[in-house]
């Protein structure tokens, strides 16, 4: 139910670079403003492809490294991050004794770079689940080990989960969800198109190899990889499609526990519950009802045997990072080579970062802050969030397609939003959880078991609005619909998006644009159906709602035209949200911008030979500056609710007059941006 910005990256000072990463070219003219100047491609025409007029001469000076799928201003911001969170794991391992926290990352870390303990245990970490597995001699047992399997990092069949109730955000609801499939989306099982049925037939081969690292014969391992397949493209086929999903109203079904009985009779749902350790309740939510009634009648056609072979393969690509070489590497093939593009695995120490922030992020992140995140930073954001706030304000009061009683409720919604900055006012804590040296499979067991019992202890409890869903060096920001925050990570306010050495228009149109997205979020399609409470309440008069659908349809019209690959074209639908709040961000931190220098009497100024507005939207388009392998731009085309960066950007400026004008535009460049042809929601 989040909406949040996918980017990636992170900052750190020049002097922590090690040689694994890209060097950025050394730059060949000195800038005023904080501008790349030498990305600038001037060659290019900014009214005719502006994306590629800011980015021109970055995007062909800085390849994909052979470990990404994507290199971008977000990945070089996320490398630097990277080799920060390194030194800090590398501090801690060598000086566990130091602090409880240094112990539990420092051993953490410490276990997953020990590459040749873990060869040397090979499969005896997942042999112990291989059997319990290997044990169930009827269906009625199934229950007893999917419960089992959801306890260690395996969402086998369907999901189970904890979220705030969508019509009382005041309290958490267990939730039961689709799930169980191993390609990134239903529509990779369901599509009949040429590509689709190339990578089902290399996830197929991908499941045979592992079946046969983890023990089976080579036509048994092709035999249970057939199974699988079956299965999951039977779950697919009654899952529900992700643009549906991006409705909330379709995955709200508030069931009594007695009633779901009546949902599924192949699995006890009542002895899973119990046996996952959920405490007691008496209701919860559904997501899609149509799911389990479909469910219960695909269990009872599989057999036992292909069941358990589901379950076996669920098991192993839970874990097969954990794991030998080997595995790591046929996984990385699949996931990383077929579906991205990406040529080589990423180092080790890279993975055990990830990995160790993923398992222990607030511990990692705490030190993190320690060392990277000022107040300064944080005070300064705040004052830019209220510029925005303030603009967004101005914007819906002067909307000539909303009714006052409409705007009446928006603004108090608005008025409503608070502000998560850099990280949690309350760390967590993670004493729970045993870490010791030589154990990473254990280690990461441990740590996915405490977060499972963490989340299902809120079952029944009220909501804490002052928890984070990201971890502090994380690069990204979200805009929570059921809580109605924003939530800035530390790792996001830092260049790029932010410097206190780049001019305002340069920082507005960067961290200014991503603050005006999130706000956003909160009145595109999905956020204007949740009030000022986070409640799912519609508070638009009929009008309105038709009035704002007719707005949308036009960024819908706008983005499906766009064409990442030859022959496939991005899904409007899908990413209708995302481009709504990229073009209201822009615009709202464009207004806040003019705002706040006519308040201040400055006029626009020309630095590095740009004016204010145009330096405003070369700092937006260079945070997107990114190059990108076909197979991660295809993969993204189905399943992210983003558009590709040269999108992002074009489509946003293309539907800004302020853009035309402070460009020179005219009519008939692809970039001009007049009404009509404009779109315009925010």
């Amino acid at each position: 139910m989040k909406a949040t910005l996918l980017w990636c990256g992170l900052i750190l000072s020049a002097r922590h670079l090690l040689a694994e990463s890209p060097a950025p070219a050394p730059a060949t003219h000195v800038s005023q403003s904080g501008l790349d100047l030498d990305a600038i491609d001037k060659t290019a025409s900014p009214c005719v492809d502006f994306y590629q007029y800011a980015c021109g001469n970055w995007l062909k000076e800085n390849p994909i490294p052979p470990d990404k799928a994507t290199w971008g201003r977000f990945d070089e911001l996320e490398e630097r991050n990277l080799q920060q969170l390194r030194l800090i794991a590398e501090e801690s391992a060598a000086h566990q004794e130091r602090s409880a926290i240094d112990q539990k990352i420092g051993a953490f870390y410490a276990s997953c770079m020990d590459e040749a303990g873990i060869e040397k245990r090979g499969l005896d970490p997942l042999r112990p689940g291989l059997e319990r597995i290997a044990k169930i001699k009827s269906k009625p047992e199934l229950s007893a080990e999917i419960a089992w399997l959801h306890q260690h990092g395996s969402e086998a069949l369907f999901a189970f989960h904890v979220s705030p109730d969508l019509t009382k955000s005041t309290m958490y609801l267990a939730e039961l969800d689709q799930g169980g499939l191993g390609l990134p989306d239903r529509d990779y099982y369901v599509k009949t198109d040429a590509k689709s049925e190339e990578i089902r037939q290399q996830y197929l081969a991908h499941m045979a190899r592992m079946f046969e690292l983890t023990g089976a014969a080579a036509p048994e391992a092709q035999r249970k990889a057939a199974a699988v397949m079956k299965l999951e493209t039977a779950l697919a086929q009654i899952s529900m499609d992700n643009v549906s999903r991006r409705n909330p109203q379709l995955l709200f079904h508030k069931y009594k526990l007695d009633d779901t009985a009546k949902l599924t009779s192949a699995i006890d749902l009542k002895k899973f519950f119990a046996l996952v350790g959920a405490p007691a309740f008496t209701e919860l939510n559904v997501d899609v009802p149509a799911f389990f009634e479909g469910f219960d009648k695909l269990i009872a056609a599989t057999p036992l045997a292909e069941l358990k072979d589901y379950l076996e393969w669920s098991y192993i690509s839970a874990n097969a990072d954990l794991l030998a070489k080997a595995i790591v590497e046929e996984t990385f093939d699949f996931y990383g080579k077929t579906l991205t593009g990406a040529v080589q695995l990423p180092p080790r120490w890279k993975r055990c970062v990830e990995a160790t922030d993923a398992q222990l992020g607030e511990a990692l992140g705490q030190k993190f802050v320690e060392k990277t995140f000022g107040q300064e930073g944080k005070q300064r954001t705040l004052e830019l969030v209220a510029q925005i706030e303030r603009a967004m304000a101005a914007d819906i009061d002067s909307l000539p397609w909303m009714s006052d009683e409409t705007k009446k409720q928006a603004l108090i919604k608005l008025k409503a939003v608070t502000n998560k900055i850099g990280y949690p006012n309350k760390w967590r804590d993670y004493s729970p959880v045993t870490v010791m040296n030589g154990d990473y499979f254990g280690n990461h067991g441990r740590a996915e078991d405490f977060e499972f019992k963490r989340q299902l202890a809120k079952i029944g409890k009220p909501v804490d609005r002052a928890e984070w869903d990201m971890t502090p060096p994380t690069v990204n920001a979200y805009y929570d619909p059921q809580q109605n925050n924003i939530n800035f990570p530390a790792g996001i306010l830092q260049p790029p998006f932010y410097s206190n050495h780049a001019d305002a228009a340069v920082n507005a149109g960067g961290i200014g644009s991503v603050i005006g997205h999130e706000l956003t979020h909160g009145f595109d399609d999905e956020g204007r159906q949740f009030d000022a409470g986070g409640n799912l309440r519609d508070w638009w008069r009929e009008q309105d709602a038709e009035a704002f659908k007719t707005r949308e349809e036009c960024i819908v019209n706008e983005y499906a035209a766009f064409s990442p690959v030859p022959g496939l074209h991005l899904n409007g639908e899908l990413t209708l949200g995302e481009n709504t709040a990229d073009n209201g961000g822009l615009r709202l931190a464009f207004m806040a911008l003019m705002n706040g220098l006519a308040m201040e009497g400055q006029p626009s100024t020309k630095l590095d030979g740009y004016s204010t507005e145009q330096r405003f939207f070369l700092g937006f388009g260079q945070v997107w500056c990114q190059n990108s392998r076909e197979e991660e731009l295809r993969m993204a085309a189905q399943t992210d609710t983003h558009s590709p960066p040269a999108f992002r950007v074009n489509g946003s400026v293309s539907n800004m007059p302020q853009f035309s004008q402070a460009f020179g535009c005219k009519e008939g460049d692809p970039m001009f941006a007049e009404p009509p042809k404009a779109c315009r929601v925010w």
